[in-house]
């Protein structure tokens, strides 16, 4: 959902529940959440959002100005790291017991891979069904520059790097490659497709072109 606050446009996430009041949250990474309870409209939301824009515009200013200026990585017990889109302690993740700061880091991008290739082993398998396309290979890469591919001989990679991307956005680019067996190219038949399957798609594409850069080792 997108909320006008002013001169700016930010994007809101809205998770609906079993609560009666709204609350709203921003991650380490910027990203707004809103809290809300099932019957809220998206007027109320808008407007819940809208009464504390001038908080919400500092506290994302704040932040982008912080991952402007990356900070080196600790590999130490409580060293903060991403997984499916929450931070974690190094020590939630994988075991940080003994071994030195190359060996955890090592240690830590094995469990993405593990992790990335059960997650994407496992929603591939929905996505496919719905459209009908079954890839020859299914393989977990390490790459700087993509987060999916297709070849033309019909083969998916994945970046290890989305087991650290929200569920919703390891999705996306499942979904992406998927129609990429269908369509090769970006032509408005390649995304009528990805709509057909996830309306919002631009929300991930947006998610991961303004946070893609925090999701690293």
């Amino acid at each position: 959902m997108k909320v006008d606050l002013g001169n700016d446009s930010i994007e809101v996430h809205v998770q609906y529940g079993k609560r009666k009041k709204l609350k709203i949250q921003i991650d380490t990474i910027g990203l707004v959440t809103v809290k809300a309870p099932r019957a809220a409209s998206e007027e109320m939301i808008k407007s819940a959002v809208a009464q504390h824009g001038a908080w919400i515009l500092e506290k994302k200013q704040k932040i982008a100005k912080a991952l402007a200026a990356p900070k080196p990585r600790e590999y130490k017990e409580q060293g903060k790291f991403l997984h499916l889109g929450k931070e974690y302690d190094l020590h939630e993740l994988i075991d940080t017991s003994e071994g030195s700061e190359e060996e955890l880091k090592m240690n830590l991008k094995k469990f993405y891979f593990s992790s990335c290739k059960k997650i994407v082993g496992e929603r591939i398998q929905i996505y496919q069904a719905q459209l009908r396309v079954k890839p020859k290979t299914i393989d977990i890469v390490e790459s700087t520059t993509k987060w999916g591919s297709c070849s033309f001989d019909q083969k998916l990679t994945f970046n290890y790097r989305l087991a650290m991307a929200p569920l919703e956005v390891i999705d996306y680019v499942i979904i992406h490659e998927l129609c990429h067996l269908l369509h090769m190219n970006h032509d408005r038949s390649f995304w009528r497709r990805v709509g057909s399957i996830m309306p919002d798609y631009k929300e991930k594409e947006e998610y991961l072109a303004r946070y893609g850069h925090a999701m690293t080792l």
